[in-house]
Formats: C-alpha cells, structure tokens, sequence
C-alpha cells in the first residue's frame, strides 16, 4: 500500500484532498447571496434591460464603484445571473431577469428580504439554536422576530414587501390548483397585502373573501384597486392566536411554519371552531419531502429555526398538528410551487 504525507495511504489522502476542497467551496458560498445582494441594492439588473453593459457604464448608471461592481458581477456569472462577454460587458440572463425591479414577478425585494440582517445575521449563530431554548434572533435582538416588526418599522416594511414578492409569483398556481366552492366565503389568515386572496376571487367568481390580519398590515392591502373583485372582500382585523372570522373555507399561507407546534396547535383550533358546515382548513406551506434530493424546505426550515422558532413540516407533521386541533388531513395538493396545499376538515365527533 502506498503511503502518503503522515502515514496516510494515498488512496485516503486523495479521497480527504478532495472532500476538504469540496468543503472550503461549501462554506464560501454564503458570499454568493452577499453579491445577490449587493446587485439588487444597486439596481444593477435594471440597467441590464436593454443590453450588455460595461462595468464603467453601470458604475455611472448606479454610482456603484466600478472595480468593486466588476467583482460582484464575475460572481454572478459564475451562478448563471449574469453573463461576460469577450469585450468584459455583462448581460443579464434568463436566471436574472426577475432581480429587475421593474418586471411582473420581480423578486428583488424578495432578495432584499431573505438577505436582510433580520435573516442573514441569526443564521450565523444557527450552532446556539440547537442547544439553546431560544431562537438565535432573540438572542441577538433582545426579543422574538414579531415584537422587533412592531417597533422598528424599517424591517417590518422589509418583511411584508418582501413577502409579497415572493409570494406573488405562486399565487395564481395555487389558486388554480385547489378546487374551491362555487359560492361562499373564504377567509385568508395572515394574508398580508391580500394576493392570494385577490387572485382566489378573481378565478374562483362566486366567492367572497375575508382578509384578516392586524391592521397596520392590512393598511398596505391591493384589493381595492381590483374591478375584477370589487365588492367581493371585506378586511377584518385580529390576532389569529385569540381568533379567526368565519368562514366556508379557511386559508393560511406561509403562516404555520413561523410558529412552533403549540402555537400552531392554538391557530388550527381556532380555524376549526370557525369553520361552517362542509368547511375546509387550508394550509399553504412547504411539505419537506423524504430522502437527500434538494429541495427549498430543507433549506429555509434553518431559517426558521435561527429567526422565528418555527419549522417546515412533513406531511405527517401535519397529520400530527390537525390532530390535535380537531381537524382531519385529507389530502396534500401539490401546486406546481414550492408550496403544497394541505386540507383538513372538522374530525369526527
């Protein structure tokens, strides 16, 4: 057997050369979302619109530093965003187009959200989070992620933004992709600026629609502008954990995977004691699937784990919680998203 530096057979040696450079490259990568960043900060993607532009040429439509612009971008590159061209101009590709601020189902501010300090920070200390009894946000924040909204109204705008950028994107999926009632009334929970629920109403035409959340949320609603839905809605203001409005079927997007199942527990039963006869709870949310194939629960249940204290789910995670709040899960809806729609109804007895 052939033997390496300290004894080690070379075979070994190789097969630990390679894993230690496949982990260095590992590690390097949360630089990537840091040039993410930095191009939706300056707006770089916009001034891509027309063409290839050079470094000097962006720099003076952005007041970017060109050297450092040129940086950022050759990393971008790499990941597909961007393209260089022979003449060192940069063109933004297909994969880049909806990091334009200025596009239908722009995710800029998405960007802007996820890679906020709010987020980006506590994944940092992700380490303490599996040891400690509080989220890594708290700790580093002096309080949990909705009691920092409430008084600092710059991340909050961040967040709900944000949001809705993200969010707007699988809305007419997912609508399409659940066989509503003909009539009755539909609540949306925790449904933010309203766009899912607007596009509810608009492809389902016999519904009504609640959007319920706390006020200074609702103040950014986009329903009323809508001739398409116009008399249709009403908006309700609450605190899902106290109570939830009426309603023939109840909806919550991205909602539950913020809370830890108690909590989550406390939110279903009350959809399930306002629910009418034949009525249906709809969670919206990411169902992790089984096995080692990527996919984007995996990945922003740490997220959830470092900022809010909640977790993604599998789909007998949520057999587990309608359980418990007297519900029965009756079928995972897959919707062409990232997202599932998982049903329950009132249990028996």
């Amino acid at each position: 057997m052939v033997q390496g530096a300290a004894g080690v057979p070379e075979a070994e040696g190789e097969r630990l050369r390679r894993s230690g450079a496949f982990l260095v490259d590992e590690a390097l990568g949360f630089l990537q979302p840091a040039a993410l960043r930095a191009a939706a900060e300056t707006g770089v993607a916009d001034h891509l619109a027309d063409g290839p532009r050079t470094p000097a040429q962006l720099a003076v439509a952005t007041g970017a530093d060109e050297r450092g612009l040129y940086r950022v971008l050759r990393l971008l590159a790499t990941r597909g965003i961007v393209e260089e061209d022979t003449r060192g101009a940069f063109t933004l590709t297909d994969a880049g187009q909806a990091l334009r601020g200025d596009v239908p189902g722009s995710v800029r501010s998405a960007v802007l959200m996820i890679t906020d300090r709010s987020m980006w920070q506590p994944a940092g200390e992700l380490a303490g989070c599996l040891t400690g009894q509080v989220t890594a946000f708290d700790a580093m924040f002096g309080m949990p992620f909705f009691d920092y909204f409430a008084q600092d109204e710059r991340t909050a705008a961040v967040f709900h933004v944000g949001m809705a950028a993200m969010s707007d994107p699988e809305n007419a999926v997912i609508a399409a992709a659940y066989d509503f009632p003909a009539t009755g009334t539909v609540v949306d929970v925790g449904g933010g600026h309203g766009g899912l629920l607007q596009e509810t109403l608009r492809q389902n035409p016999g519904l009504e629609g609640v959007l319920y959340d706390r006020a200074h949320v609702l103040a950014g609603h986009r329903l009323a502008g809508d001739k398409d839905i116009a008399g249709r809605w009403t908006l309700a203001d609450g605190d899902f954990f106290a109570a939830v409005p009426a309603g023939d079927v109840i909806m919550m997007k991205r909602i539950t995977h913020d809370w830890d199942d108690d909590r989550c527990v406390t939110l279903l039963s009350h959809c399930r004691d306002s629910l009418r006869p034949g009525g249906r709870v709809l969670v919206l949310d990411a169902v992790v699937p089984p096995g080692n194939a990527p996919h984007q629960s995996k990945t922003l249940d740490l997220m959830m784990m470092a900022s809010l204290g909640g977790r993604e789910r599998t789909a007998s995670d949520f057999a587990a919680l309608f359980a418990a709040a007297g519900l029965r899960l009756s079928r995972v809806i897959p919707t062409g998203s990232v997202l599932s729609v998982v049903e329950g109804v009132a249990a028996e007895g």
